[in-house]
């Protein structure tokens, strides 16, 4: 590749003093990927599907859906132009660079950083809104190939689609309608950011992380990967390798929902780790409010007695982001 920061990573080149807090020790954890709950959205029992999902939220947070209807010529086509972006030179990808001044996420940027709890993170991003329309800025969308416009906007109408249909089912499963937690997201103003993450090879696991354990501050993520596994999912109380099928797409519960929902569905806490020789990369989309929405807990689920008093407070999404990614206090 054209670009040195995608090569592989040497051990000689990061500190040894990086500390890495037990929750963080990634060699430590590995083990046989484990199956998260998966559910066959082809089962024309619906009420079926509507239960496992609701069930997968409120114990996982996090969940497999396959059989979703988005054709796997579309996820393989949108893979190989998310890959070949990554492999142009350097100079090419600057086109589409975020620039220094930006306080918005869209755009390309390679992040290597050390964090206070003493952490390495390295991975290369590329961020672009995918919808509403009214908000794509076709800047930071790659150029290399003609067809890179066509796959992201089929495949966002697709991601849109089930996203709402995953967020009718948990309404339900609240006892509320189906458009409840669309409604509370936003409604139509809706965000949908896709974010195509380069993780390279890393020799030494104990140095590096790609991502750190978080949970997602959107509403819910929808993510598709490579053949190179690295997802890990915190569960009863221990990191997991994620096991996840090709043809299938993670789901991740974010922040948002377990507000709206006042803590009935869990968001899902997870981290990347990264390969001793292959390349990962990662095609999440995260669906989230517009910056200027309030959210909180559903109205219709907050009463006067302890049992269903809020547990969280309503935040201008703006507000919570800016807590959250500067990690100040929230609630």
């Amino acid at each position: 590749m054209g670009n040195e920061r995608n090569q592989d990573i040497s051990p000689s080149s990061l500190q040894a003093e990086t500390i890495s807090p037990e929750k963080e020790n990634s060699s430590a954890v590995r083990s046989q990927p484990v199956d998260i709950p998966l559910v066959d959205l082809s089962n024309p029992d619906e009420d079926l599907v509507a239960r496992a999902v609701v069930k997968a939220s409120e114990e996982w947070g996090i969940f497999q859906v396959v059989n979703h209807g988005i054709p796997a010529e579309l996820i393989r086509r949108l893979k190989e132009l998310g890959t070949e972006f990554f492999e142009l030179p350097e100079t090419e990808k600057e086109v589409v660079a975020r620039p220094a001044d930006s306080t918005d996420l869209e755009g390309y940027t390679t992040d290597y950083k050390k964090d206070g709890e003493g952490r390495k993170t390295w991975a290369d991003h590329l961020f672009h809104r995918v919808w509403p329309p009214s908000r794509i800025n076709y800047r930071f969308w790659p150029k290399n190939s003609p067809d890179y416009r066509e796959v992201n906007e089929e495949y966002a109408s697709h991601i849109k689609k089930l996203s709402e249909r995953i967020m009718g089912w948990l309404s339900e499963g609240l006892g509320l309608r189906r458009e409840a937690l669309k409604e509370g997201l936003g409604g139509e103003t809706v965000e949908y950011l896709m974010k195509v993450i380069f993780y390279p090879p890393c020799p030494d696991l104990d140095l590096l992380f790609g991502a750190p354990h978080h949970t997602d501050l959107n509403g819910v993520t929808f993510l598709i990967a490579n053949e190179v596994h690295g997802l890990q999912a915190f569960q009863d109380n221990k990191w997991v390798d994620v096991k996840y099928d090709e043809s299938g797409i993670v789901v991740i519960i974010a922040d948002q929902i377990k507000r709206m929902s006042n803590g009935r569905y869990k968001s899902g806490e997870h981290r990347a780790t990264m390969d001793t020789e292959k390349t990962r990369i990662s095609w999440p989309v995260f669906a989230e409010p517009n910056l200027d929405h309030v959210v909180g807990p559903l109205p219709e689920l907050i009463s006067g007695d302890d049992e269903n008093a809020p547990k969280f407070k309503p935040y201008v999404y703006r507000d919570y982001k800016f807590l959250k990614m500067n990690k100040l206090p929230l609630d």
